[in-house]
C-alpha cells in the first residue's frame, strides 16, 4: 500500500500552504496570545472558506462528506504554520452537532473530560461533552494561561441539553486524528527551522551542522517524523481506534523529541518569546497530551483499540 497523496490532494495542500505562507502566522499567534483575535479570526475565515472543517461532516449534514485523509493533510499544514485557535475542537464540535441536525458556523470549542476548554473567550459556540450528553455552554469563565500561550484555557459550565446520545466515539476519533496530524506539522517545521539554523551558526570556524553529533540528532528527528507520517495517513484510512492511538502516539512523540532537539541546537535563544521557534516548541509540548496522552494511547494500542477515550 502506498500512502501518498494523489494529485488532487497535493493541489489542496499546496493551496493551503500558499494561503498560510502569506499570512505571517507568527505575528497572528502572538496577537492571539494577548487576546487580540482580529487577525486570527480573519485567517480562520479563510481556512473555513477553503473547506477544511467541512471535510469532517457528511454531505447530508451540509459538509463535503467525511474525508479524513484530506482532513489530516490539512491539519499537517495548520501545524506547520502554528495556526492558533480551537482547530481540533471545531472539527470535534462539527461531528457532535451533525447528528443533531446542527452545523458549526465559526469557531467552536469543547470541554471533554475536563472543566477547561480551549479558547472559550474566542469561540462562537461552546460545548460541554459528558457521559450524560452534549450541552451548550452559556458562557465561559476567566481566561487561564497554559504552557502554550496561544492555547488559552477557560472553564465552561453545562447549559442547554442538545442531545443525550451524541456521536462521541466518531468525534473523538477525528479529534485524535487531527491532533496527530497537527503535531506532525509542528515537528516538520521545528526540523526545518533547526536545519536552517545549524547551517548558519558556526563554532570552531565551521557550521555546527557539519558536526557528526548534530547530524545524528537531526537524523533521529527526521526518521521519527517520517515514521509517524504513514501512521497518520494510515489511521485516516481506517479510523480504527488502535490505529488512531498509534498515530497520535508516534506523531506527538516525534514532534516532542524534535522540539527538544531544536531547543538544544538553538540554545537558550530558542525558548525566548522573541524567537519564532518558541511558538512551535510550546505547541509541540501542549499537543503531546491533548486528546489522549502517551499512556492512554499505548493502552489503546495494546488493547486493540477497545478502550474508550
Amino acid at each position: 500500500m502506498r500512502l501518498l497523496p494523489d494529485a488532487e490532494q497535493r493541489a489542496f495542500v499546496s493551496s493551503l500552504d500558499a494561503m498560510l505562507g502569506s499570512a505571517d502566522t507568527p505575528a497572528v499567534v502572538r496577537e492571539w496570545s494577548r487576546g487580540e483575535h482580529a487577525r486570527g479570526r480573519a485567517l480562520w475565515g479563510r481556512i473555513e472558506e477553503a473547506g477544511v472543517f467541512g471535510l469532517a461532516v457528511p454531505e447530508k449534514y451540509g459538509g463535503y462528506g467525511l474525508r479524513p485523509v484530506e482532513l489530516a493533510l490539512a491539519f499537517v499544514e495548520l501545524g506547520r504554520y502554528a495556526v492558533p485557535g480551537p482547530l481540533v475542537e471545531t472539527v470535534t464540535a462539527a461531528v457532535l452537532l451533525a447528528e443533531c441536525g446542527m452545523t458549526v458556523s465559526g469557531m467552536a470549542t469543547v470541554a471533554c473530560g475536563s472543566p477547561y476548554a480551549l479558547d472559550g473567550d474566542a469561540a462562537d459556540l461552546r460545548l460541554v461533552l459528558t457521559p450524560e450528553g452534549l450541552f451548550r455552554s452559556p458562557g465561559h469563565g476567566p481566561v487561564r494561561p497554559s504552557l502554550d500561550p496561544a492555547r488559552r484555557l477557560t472553564t465552561l459550565e453545562k447549559g442547554e441539553l442538545l442531545t443525550t446520545a451524541p456521536p462521541t466515539e466518531q468525534a473523538l476519533a477525528l479529534a485524535r486524528l487531527t491532533t496527530a496530524a497537527q503535531a506532525l506539522g509542528v515537528g516538520l517545521t521545528l526540523l526545518d527551522k533547526t536545519i536552517t539554523h545549524v547551517k548558519q551558526r558556526t563554532q570552531f570556524g565551521a557550521p555546527i551542522g557539519s558536526f557528526q553529533a548534530v547530524k545524528h540528532r537531526l537524523a533521529d528527528a527526521k526518521i521519527a517524523l517520517e515514521f509517524a507520517r504513514p501512521l497518520v495517513l494510515g489511521a485516516a484510512l481506517t479510523l480504527a481506534p488502535a490505529d488512531l492511538a498509534a498515530a497520535k502516539l508516534a506523531a506527538c512523540e516525534a514532534a516532542y523529541a524534535t522540539a527538544r532537539t531544536a531547543l538544544q541546537l538553538h540554545g537558550a535563544m530558542g525558548y525566548t518569546a522573541e524567537c519564532d521557534l518558541s511558538l512551535w516548541l510550546t505547541k509541540a509540548r501542549a499537543l503531546h497530551t491533548a486528546w489522549g496522552g502517551p499512556r492512554e494511547c499505548r493502552a489503546a494500542v495494546l488493547s486493540g483499540g477497545d478502550r474508550r477515550w
